[in-house]
């Protein structure tokens, strides 16, 4: 009795402390397609309309936040020749200013895609959009906690990306409806990604996850701002991810959900 009791109390001391053990990650199944989705931002391709999408996004710190007021989701396939995805994100106030390659795109609101090959929470992908198209794309050779450092320098070969917007860009005379991602990254661009086979085969599994960045904005003089407090710094940004971290720090690879690549149909 003491030993459980004593464990019930270190629990509840945790617990009084605002730790939160981790959510189980998220699986999603890659759809193995024969014919590859047109890079455009529409979602109409067939692999798309056959794909299992995933679950709405949460915040990143899991239960203890509410849901996120808008819904997203992505969904991924996969062929011999590149590993695709497609993103939804609703969205009332379509807004986005970075226009330069590799700027610090979470600056806005954007999307985020994080990829380890081997899972071994090390040696893995970052790649940013937003609503304007622009992109980042990095590669750490470890977390930032561990001493990793991120190669803003690094870019992926070959990436097809397209954004569709469904509603008027930094336009706050009318309410939108979204925006829609595509992308496309040949297999050579993970070479750098550890001990794993490039291609995949079907049935090996992949580590990932997904974070929408998301800042509460202000119409001021007919235009977009970031929502500030009284101290005049902007409010902190919301953080949506598809699984979640139990804490606001998306480089924790080992919390991060599973993508599984099926076999052909």
């Amino acid at each position: 009795m003491f030993r459980v009791s004593r464990a019930l109390a270190v629990a509840c001391t945790a617990t009084s402390l605002g730790a939160q053990a981790p959510a189980i990650p998220h699986d999603l199944v890659a759809a193995r397609v024969t014919t590859a989705p047109v890079i455009d931002g529409r979602l109409g391709d067939p692999a798309w309309q056959q794909a299992r999408w995933s679950e709405p996004f949460v915040d990143i710190e899991g239960p203890r936040r509410p849901d996120p007021p808008v819904e997203t989701r992505v969904a991924i396939a996969w062929d011999d020749e590149a590993l695709y995805l497609a993103a939804s994100l609703e969205e009332p106030d379509l807004w986005g200013t970075l226009t330069s390659r590799d700027a610090v795109i979470y600056h806005d609101n954007d999307f985020e895609w994080f990829i380890d090959p081997d899972g071994d929470a090390a040696r893995y992908f970052e790649l940013e959009i937003n609503a304007l198209g622009t992109v980042w794309d990095l590669f750490l050779d470890r977390p930032y906690r561990a001493g990793g450092r991120a190669d803003n320098g690094w870019d992926i070969a070959g990436l097809r990306s397209a954004v569709h917007l469904e509603g008027t860009l930094n336009d706050p005379r009318d309410r939108d409806r979204g925006w829609f991602v595509e992308m496309a990254i040949p297999w050579a661009a993970f070479a750098d990604g550890g001990r794993t086979v490039i291609p995949p085969r079907a049935g090996d599994t992949w580590r990932i996850n997904f974070s929408r960045v998301q800042w509460e904005l202000d119409v001021i003089e007919g235009r977009y701002r970031k929502r500030r407090a009284a101290s005049g710094k902007p409010l902190p940004e919301h953080n949506w991810v598809w699984s979640p971290q139990g804490e606001i720090n998306m480089h924790v690879p080992e919390r991060w959900g599973t993508v599984v690549f099926a076999a052909a149909p």
